[in-house]
């Protein structure tokens, strides 16, 4: 199972079920896919694709959605 959390320019922000603890959200488009660690600070952790301006615009992304992707998140394992 992987949730969007949300959607934005084209980017589609989820989470796979049963994977790793670390906070983290993964990223896809038409254009690539990428992870970010979310804490303890907003990190990209693996890029397939993207260049480093479509990077800085998903990372800007994850700042904005942040309390969102954290509140996501607990919802979403703790069950």
């Amino acid at each position: 199972m992987s949730p969007t959390v949300f959607r934005e320019r084209g980017y589609r922000f989820f989470f796979f079920s049963r994977e790793e603890n670390r906070l983290h959200v993964h990223v896809v488009s038409g254009d690539g896919e990428a992870k970010f660690w979310l804490e303890p600070e907003i990190e990209l952790a693996k890029n397939y694709h993207y260049t480093r301006k479509q990077l800085k615009e998903i990372e800007s992304l994850i700042e904005v959605h942040y309390n969102e992707l954290i509140s996501a998140w607990q919802q979403h394992f703790s069950s």
